[in-house]
């Protein structure tokens, strides 16, 4: 099985991929799977008319190691644009080390320019903030598909924005066509374990 549902895809329409990479991280964490991100591109360049894929997240420093570089490192030669800035850095009372990244304006941004070459815009994400974002390209006439779950609990889509979207897919109904067939071993990151707690329940539930 190849093919997602062909009233959401059409074969015929110029379809890019947004993929808010935190969330997704989340959100397969949560279903316990790993992605399989060539996979997934080749689910998308089978159901429709598929232009691009991006993938965004922050990353450390690079004279700092990133958890995540040998995954950015893959994607950018393996078919993905990928958009990355800086993570900001700083240091509790406590002397605990705390790290921010939001790549929200980035998403909005390059979904906005994108829309007017794009027919369908599927957004893989559960973040609220994206309502406005969603409502303004299908005002103009874009239609808009958002992937994020409500298999767990809480879950992890903001009600407003699977409202918005024209269509919602649960990630955990995807397992059967982008679920690594073979997991690895779940890594812990120091990184995700260090997001402040304000960005963490951004990623949840998208406030």
């Amino acid at each position: 099985m190849g093919l997602l549902p062909s009233d959401i895809l059409h074969p015929d329409d110029r379809t890019s991929l947004f993929i808010d990479g935190a969330n997704l991280y989340q959100a397969a964490r949560a279903l316990a799977f790993d992605i399989d991100y060539k996979r997934l591109l080749r689910t998308f360049n089978l159901s429709c008319r598929f232009i691009r894929a991006y993938y965004y997240t922050a990353l450390l420093d690079e004279q700092e190691y990133s958890p995540i570089r040998p995954l950015v490192d893959w994607l950018d030669y393996n078919g993905y644009t990928m958009v990355t800035k800086p993570l900001k850095e700083y240091t509790q009372s406590t002397g605990r080390r705390k790290f921010k990244g939001n790549m929200d304006v980035d998403i909005a941004v390059d979904i906005m320019e994108q829309s007017h070459f794009l027919d369908h815009i599927v957004l893989i994400s559960g973040d609220g903030d994206f309502r406005r974002l969603v409502d303004a390209v299908q005002r103009r006439g874009k239609r808009v598909t958002v992937i994020s779950t409500i298999k767990i609990q809480p879950p992890l889509i903001a009600d407003e924005l699977r409202r918005q979207a024209d269509f919602f897919v649960d990630l955990a109904d995807l397992m059967p066509l982008i679920a690594r067939e073979t997991p690895r071993p779940m890594v812990s990151s120091d990184l995700e374990g260090d997001l402040t707690e304000d960005e963490e329940d951004d990623e949840q539930v998208g406030t």
